[in-house]
């Protein structure tokens, strides 16, 4: 190794393992309006001198860098944070120096100390340093730290910061042709808001296809009058930009924006990349779409599922770019009418790129949209999706159901935490678990005491609270009588609403229950109980489930040490009328088939 070419020496300071970050900062970590972001880094340098630190941050747009001083945690690391109160793309990195002030004035404190008289040279080292011509012992002493020498400063990093939504919103999914169309929707919008509702997610709200239409529980041969799958997007009327005429008009449509609004709602749609025979784009972009070596349009396919009534757009095309910008414009044409709130269907199906450059796109001219990915797929793709732009992710939960199950997913998700978001949905239109097929209400109790406590974001989809579980054959996670192939008659009728509407309660009012990266999962010595602590400032939420949805079971919860809670403590039951006495350490637990204790500690 030869000698460096410089003239100056080598920087001594050396900085490591700056958190957070993601994948050496090739992608942004994500934060929240209003919350603060810890950071931290590892700093070293040979001898003895005393080390400063600071995160310097700046804020979308701003011109200038802001600071705030990192403090020592104990073996060279150095921790500390600052507030984000806009959202969009963030800036920070971190610098470190030596204080020679602070260096000096210790050094001479402990020599003093040891009793050693003699302190001439000292003095005239710490005069030179502060620009004096003499200083005493007591003004040696007393001199002020703050001197910045040898700086040094790590990469540059981004923060991409969110709005509140991003990372706390309680989803309820409908589709508008079951409850009577736009204006059926408006008018449950009162009641939805009233069961603590923030988020209406609406599958494709666009004309349907003709061509290969699907019927009744995906036949493939449909009656005259059968509605269709609203994922088979694009008819006569038109395709990604427009409105089935059955739900209502363009204008209906704003006009119920504007209405959950009012209601402190938002309305999210359906994002789906795929078109129906009958699309527009069909015949205006022919080139769009994959074809087989006869000529013939190749349909999509997910074997063994096969979607004889939809096309996937090709992204080899000559003419990507004109793809790409097109898609765009059918995202923008819905924000431009109060859209905030996308859930993506099967990204992870369509190129990377494409992802990274569609949300960079939108939220930088709107830093306040949200994206939902819906990608059930491996973590590795799963992740990448977030790091790239998705505000929020479908995850595992939905077939995470014992308790080691559980465990192991939560877990994975933690380590996910600096960039991935997790949104749990007890119930899809598309997946209808065995565990909720067989459990009966302790089932549907237990998943969602779990979907609401666990993360910050959750939802159902309608149905869910009335129970329904019966699958289209037996093994199946399709429901019989699918919604997505034919319209019902619902209504906010349910007999598990009276447990969303106080869970939904509990979530707005225990600042605990807003995040999912400050959970600690709990040891029970039960295979049946699983517990977790939930802290975020003064407020603390214990939950403990029983996943077993057909017998009592007995276990413990046990508190550990770490999370600072005292040695004896009330513990307020938020699902019944009841307070117990709670300690660190062990705590009995006994739960009823499917039941959980939601417990906050007073």
């Amino acid at each position: 190794m030869s000698l460096p070419d410089s003239t100056d020496p080598p920087r001594r300071i050396h900085l490591q393992a700056v958190a957070p970050q993601a994948d050496c900062g090739r992608f942004p970590v994500k934060g929240v309006v209003g919350d603060r972001v810890e950071v931290g880094a590892t700093i070293v340098r040979d001898g003895h001198e005393v080390l400063g630190a600071a995160v310097r941050f700046k804020a979308p747009g701003a011109t200038r860098w802001r600071e705030s001083r990192l403090e020592p945690v104990g073996n060279d690391r150095f921790a500390g944070g600052f507030e984000v109160d806009v959202p969009g793309r963030w800036w920070y990195r971190i610098e470190a120096w030596v204080d020679r002030v602070a260096s000096y004035r210790r050094e001479v404190q402990r020599k003093h100390d040891a009793g050693q008289d003699d302190l001439t040279s000292e003095l005239a080292e710490g005069a030179a340093l502060l620009g004096r011509d003499a200083i005493t012992l007591a003004e040696a002493l007393a001199a002020k730290p703050g001197d910045r020498s040898e700086k040094t400063w790590s990469e540059t990093y981004e923060l991409d910061v969110d709005r509140e939504l991003a990372a706390f919103g309680s989803w309820y999914e409908l589709f508008p042709r079951s409850w009577g169309g736009f204006a059926g929707v408006e008018r449950v919008l009162p009641e939805l808001a009233a069961l603590g509702f923030d988020v209406v997610y609406l599958p494709p709200i666009h004309p349907i296809g003709v061509t290969n239409r699907k019927g009744k529980n995906n036949a493939l041969t449909a009656a005259a009058d059968d509605v269709g799958s609203p994922w088979a997007i694009g008819g006569t009327e038109g395709g990604h930009t427009a409105v089935a005429p059955e739900l209502g008009t363009l204008a209906e449509f704003e006009r119920l924006v504007a209405a959950a609004r009012r209601n402190g709602l938002e309305l999210a749609l359906d994002f789906a990349i795929q078109c129906s025979p009958d699309h527009p784009w069909l015949r205006e972009h022919p080139e769009w779409f994959h074809r087989r070596p006869d000529g013939t349009l190749k349909y999509a396919e997910n074997p063994p599922k096969k979607y004889q009534d939809i096309y996937n757009v090709n992204f080899a095309a000559d003419d990507w770019r004109d793809l790409w910008q097109a898609l765009l414009d059918a995202v923008r044409f819905w924000v431009a009418r109060g859209v905030k709130v996308f859930r993506v269907d099967n990204p992870h199906t369509k190129p990377i790129p494409f992802w990274e450059w569609l949300i960079s796109e939108v939220r930088g001219v709107d830093p306040e949209v949200v994206f939902l990915s819906e990608a059930f797929t491996a973590p590795a793709m799963m992740t990448t999706l977030a790091k790239l732009g998705f505000s929020q992710s479908y995850t595992y939960f939905t077939w995470k159901n014992t308790r080691w199950e559980l465990k192991e997913f939560v877990e994975q998700l933690l380590g996910w935490r600096d960039f991935y978001r997790p949104n749990f949905f007890a119930n899809t239109p598309d997946i209808l678990h065995a565990y909720l097929h067989e459990g009966g209400r302790p089932a549907f109790e237990a998943r969602l005491v779990l979907a609401a406590t666990l993360g910050g974001s959750y939802g159902i989809y309608s149905g869910f609270e009335s129970l329904e579980n019966v699958p289209v054959r037996v093994g199946s996670e399709e429901y019989l009588d699918s919604e997505k192939y034919e319209a019902k008659e619902r209504a906010l009728d349910g007999e598990l609403l009276p447990l969303v509407r106080r869970l939904n309660e509990l979530r707005r009012a225990n600042p605990a229950l807003q995040r999912f990266a400050n959970l600690t999962l709990l040891e029970t010595e039960s295979e049946h109980l699983f517990g977790y602590a939930k802290r975020r400032g003064a407020s603390t939420i214990l939950v403990v489930v029983n996943t077993d949805p057909f017998e009592t079971r007995e276990g413990v919860a046990v508190l550990p040490a770490t999370l600072g809670l005292a040695p004896a403590f009330r513990a307020e039951e938020l699902l019944a009328d009841e307070t117990f006495t709670w300690q660190t350490g062990r705590n009995f637990v006994r739960l009823e088939p499917g039941q959980s204790h939601v417990l906050r500690v007073a």
